[in-house]
């Protein structure tokens, strides 16, 4: 007898399918099935006809499907400052160049075009969610939402003013009205986000870690960048940052700790304990020589390590593969060991560890009946990635963001064969343009 055949919305079939979940498996000649913007079933591809008939079908003969990426630190309009001030130390880099350009020219425009920028240089490299940490976030939030982009946007906190709020206390304010904007929608999820401990005094800590607690957000916050942020926490608290931030009950699970260069092994066992999560940007830290994050440490302590790119100001990319190949490359040379982090573990941290990260690994981040329907098609046919014999492998040490052929974002078809389906090119390109002639004079 014939099983019934069920009636869905698309169905996809691909030489390759990685599910990130179990970690390293990948199934040959397999088909996705979709939904209502939800994975229906994972299926070896001669069962799939048998089973389903789509409204949509499509073919990846020499493609793997996986995961979207999830790019969990960026800055997303900073963008626009793309090359700006390149080969600087950090905070030179931003004193005297990013702060002064930011005070100049930051606004509601500024922000909507560089985020608009930001979001269709993500979608075009295989990047489906972004944590976002800026300015007039309720802007972020509402380009994303736009474009069908999935996103957790920075309910930003600094000590000193700027265009989008004059004190600690405004800037929360505005941060709580946008979180009660946004807390049912699909897409849109928020975090309190104090820019950094030299940037924020106890007090606002003191209360965003009450706020988040209460809100059930995380707190996205650059922790231990550089060596001379813990000498001027030594020097202003008598403590290192993160012992100041303990003292201050924010390291716990809800913390997301970006960058976080300077580690001892005591720092890495107290913050295991405490279930941190590290944003892990090794191109950005290259780039400021700001140090390496100990991510091989960190994991053997068992801390759940995402990846970030950073913004574009100071990476100058947003570009996952590029941030995964590193990560790989990077921990093999601290730790001296080629077997540490694996192709497959820095997938999973490109996926999966971001998705925990968020608080969306029940949502997003590996190809499981029930979540979201949020994946990506990556052609790994062709003279740069051939002969293939691991796909993981491939994805990692050879495979360029450029391959990237196809987006989908909660079952919508955001990106077809490299053409954006929600974003206009040439007008983004023509924002990003009129900026660079009025931001360079």
């Amino acid at each position: 007898m014939q099983p019934d055949i069920r009636h869905i919305d698309t169905l996809i079939h691909a030489r390759w399918v990685i599910p990130v979940e179990p970690e390293g498996i990948v199934y040959d000649n397999y088909a996705v099935a979709i939904h209502e913007g939800r994975i229906l079933d994972l299926l070896p591809a001669a069962q799939a006809a048998s089973r389903y008939r789509a409204a949509v079908r499509l073919d990846y003969p020499e493609h793997a499907i996986l995961p979207g990426l999830v790019n969990a630190h960026t800055h997303a309009a900073m963008t626009l400052m793309r090359g700006l001030a390149d080969d600087l130390p950090l905070m030179d880099w931003l004193q005297n160049h990013i702060w002064p350009a930011e005070a100049a020219w930051v606004s509601v425009d500024f922000v909507h075009d560089g985020t608009e920028l930001a979001i269709a240089e993500m979608l075009r490299g295989g990047t489906t969610c972004f944590n976002d940490m800026y300015f007039f976030p309720e802007v972020t939030a509402h380009v994303a939402a736009a474009c069908g982009m999935r996103a957790s946007v920075g309910l930003i906190v600094i000590d000193f003013p700027s265009a989008w709020a004059s004190n600690a206390d405004e800037y929360i304010a505005k941060g709580l009205k946008l979180h009660d904007e946004y807390r049912h929608h699909p897409l849109i999820r928020t975090a309190f986000a104090p820019h950094a401990p030299y940037t924020v005094s106890d007090g606002p800590l003191e209360r965003g870690r009450v706020l988040a607690d209460q809100l059930d957000i995380p707190v996205h916050m650059h922790v231990h960048e550089t060596a001379a942020e813990v000498q001027q926490g030594l020097d202003q608290h008598g403590m290192r940052p993160l012992q100041r931030l303990a003292n201050l009950g924010l390291v716990s699970p809800s913390l997301l700790a970006v960058h976080m260069t300077q580690l001892t092994d005591a720092e890495i066992g107290q913050f295991a304990a405490a279930g941190g999560h590290v944003l892990h940007c090794p191109e950005s830290n290259m780039k400021l020589a700001s140090g390496f994050c100990p991510v091989h440490r960190l994991l053997q302590a068992g801390v759940n390590v995402a990846l970030g790119t950073d913004g574009a100001a100071s990476n100058n990319d947003l570009d996952m593969f590029v941030e995964m190949r590193l990560a790989a490359l990077l921990a093999k040379v601290l730790a001296e060991d080629a077997s540490t982090l694996p192709a497959a573990k820095a997938l999973h941290m490109a996926t999966l560890s971001g998705a925990k990260a968020l608080g969306l690994e029940q949502e997003i981040g590996s190809l499981v009946p029930g979540k979201s329907a949020d994946l990506i098609a990556v052609h790994l046919a062709g003279i740069e990635t051939e002969p293939v014999y691991n796909p993981i492998s491939q994805l990692v040490y050879a495979t360029g963001r450029e391959k990237v052929t196809d987006v989908w974002i909660a079952g919508r078809h955001v990106l077809k064969d490299r053409r954006l389906a929600t974003l206009d090119e040439h007008a983004v390109l023509a924002k990003a343009r009129r900026w660079r002639d009025k931001i360079a004079g």
